[in-house]
């Protein structure tokens, strides 16, 4: 071995394994495409060893970096948590918090909710994370997550602010033109706005008895918040939150029993952060206003300090 490699070689790597190509690792780390291939390159020349395969598809690791990415995962992890420690034990009112929800409470539900907790916690500066995909709060990647599910890590502190029941709904405009369905049958005639690639919609459907299939939906995609706004421009009837169509002017929600799972709201945290001053205070301020939300209050948490 020529020296010890940096720890930023080792990130690195095992971003190229994890993501499986240089492109995805720059994305994952914030890097350049050439920097990632120079760290790579970079490593294998302190260790005097090689690592990845060259190909036309790529870097192909190779059985030694395999048998490497173990340790340098166990090193990230054990470095999350040192930071994760560090955090804890910071107990002044100010720094920042990073909170990741669904692309769908990110844009419709948080920013008001945020609007009071900048209020009440100036000093706090607050990072956001809109993503349908489960950040990973044990590599401090949130310090924060609000979930659609249960985690089950022993390390999170996790609270179930309740559950937010999913329905069809229209504009007003589109129940104007097309008519209201009043049954489920005259429901899968209409212009129905749904997902491209996922079939939930179509699996539930024949849990009720109903054979429908993707081009029952004139207007089909996979990102929720785009379906929204389709919803919202009145193109068809699609499937929401109640909580926040009866929020939003011109929507009219249909009562129409679809008998769809609600979706549970979970609060969640790793055990260490929740010592912290600024993540407990953000904390119970971003449950109170999920709570508003879900109670059809108000979603500005109220002003107090804490």
């Amino acid at each position: 071995m020529n020296r010890e490699p940096d720890w930023a070689l080792w990130r690195s790597f095992a971003a190229v394994i994890s993501e499986g190509s240089l492109s995805g690792a720059a994305r994952s780390l914030g890097l350049s495409q050439p920097t990632v291939g120079r760290h790579i390159e970079t490593l294998e020349a302190d260790l005097g060893l090689t690592l990845f395969e060259r190909s036309l598809t790529g870097l192909k690791p190779n059985p030694t970096a395999l048998r490497l990415h173990d340790p340098v995962r166990a090193a990230q992890a054990a470095l999350a948590e040192a930071a994760i420690l560090a955090a804890g034990a910071q107990d002044d009112g100010a720094g920042t918090v990073r909170i990741t929800a669904s692309t769908m409470i990110s844009n419709y539900v948080l920013p008001e909710i945020l609007a009071s907790v900048r209020s009440l916690h100036p000093r706090i500066a607050i990072e956001t994370a809109p993503s349908d995909s489960a950040e990973n709060l044990l590599m401090r990647e949130a310090d924060i997550a609000i979930r659609m599910f249960r985690p089950t890590q022993l390390e999170l502190v996790t609270r179930h602010l309740g559950d937010i029941a999913l329905v069809p709904v229209a504009h007003e405009r589109y129940l104007a033109r097309r008519g209201r369905p009043t049954t489920l049958d005259e429901l899968w005639q209409h212009d129905l706005i749904g997902f491209d690639r996922s079939d939930a919609i179509i699996a539930h459907a024949r849990t009720l008895g109903f054979t429908i299939s993707r081009d029952h939906f004139v207007l089909r995609s996979d990102d929720q918040t785009h379906l929204w706004e389709l919803i919202r421009a009145g193109l068809g009837i699609g499937f929401g939150q109640e909580n926040l169509a009866r929020r939003t002017p011109g929507l009219a929600v249909l009562p129409l029993d679809l008998a769809v799972p609600p979706l549970p709201v979970w609060l969640t945290t790793h055990r260490e952060l929740f010592t912290s001053h600024r993540i407990r205070a953000i904390y119970d301020a971003v449950a109170e206003g999920l709570i508003a939300y879900m109670s059809s209050e108000p979603l500005a948490p109220s002003i107090r300090q804490g």
